[in-house]
């Protein structure tokens, strides 16, 4: 069938990285430009993207998406297919740390995060970005990557949604657990292996990966990781054409789902 019908392997590859204005989206997205992608950064404002795109090179091309907004994930596919008629790699690195707009630290983040405390709004506010939104992206994206001889999907996690990890006693982790940050990288966690459980009969690859705790404005930089530090396994995953699916990995190896 048509839409089947996979790309010819010289062409430059296509990506797309969802929020890549900033932290670590956009250091994935420079090093894929640098590797000879053509690289959509997408950002909900198109002037920041547009001024991330600008800084990237002429790889780069800045494209409006808001992933908690149906129609504007429904306009951003449609470009891509227009202008590329496929996609190779969906990178869904959007992602907040909680509902407000004024940057927070993790022990702020935590005291307002707690299961006997949280509040709804602020469960869906931050669920609706996290995890809604990557189903809603993907799905869009898929009838695209399916036109890719190496279709991948690379899901930016975080190892406080490892529950493997959590629940051990001697988790340092253990205190920073709460039902909005965290538990929305779980629950990706799940949405991921969900993907890749049902696209690998396609050969379309999904892994999540952790940054591990890297300073960006999703802690208000108070991450103990670089920038440059943090951005290496999810580029280096979001870079790798022939490896596994249905993996959890981070800056020190695989990770317990």
């Amino acid at each position: 069938m048509e839409n089947q019908m996979k790309s010819t392997t010289n062409a430059q590859p296509v990506a797309l990285v969802t929020g890549a204005n900033q932290g670590v989206g956009n250091e994935i997205a420079k090093s894929l430009a640098e590797n000879g992608y053509i690289v959509y950064v997408g950002s909900r404002k198109l002037e920041n993207g547009e001024k991330a795109a600008a800084k990237i090179g002429e790889n780069a091309r800045a494209i409006q998406l808001d992933v908690t907004q149906q129609e504007s994930i429904n306009e951003a596919v449609a470009l891509i297919g227009k202008e590329q008629g496929r996609l190779d790699l969906l990178v869904n690195n959007a992602g907040i740390s909680h509902g407000g707009t004024a940057p927070k630290g993790p022990e702020e983040l935590m005291s307002t995060g707690r299961a006997v405390n949280v509040s709804l709004d602020e469960v869906r506010t931050v669920w609706e970005t996290n995890v809604l939104g990557v189903i809603a992206i993907t799905q869009a994206a898929l009838p695209l990557l399916r036109k890719s001889s190496a279709a991948r999907i690379v899901n930016v996690s975080s190892g406080l949604g490892s529950l493997t990890w959590i629940s051990d006693p001697e988790c340092w982790a253990r205190e920073h657990f709460g039902i909005v940050y965290a538990a929305s990288k779980t629950a990706l966690n799940a949405v991921t292996l969900a993907f890749a459980l049902e696209l690998e009969k396609e050969n379309i690859k999904v892994n999540a990966v952790s940054p591990g705790y890297t300073a960006t404005a999703l802690n208000n930089f108070q991450g103990t990781d670089s920038l440059e530090v943090g951005s290496r396994e999810p580029i280096r995953v979001a870079l790798e054409t022939d490896g596994p699916t249905g993996t959890f990995t981070g800056p020190e190896g695989p990770m317990p789902w």
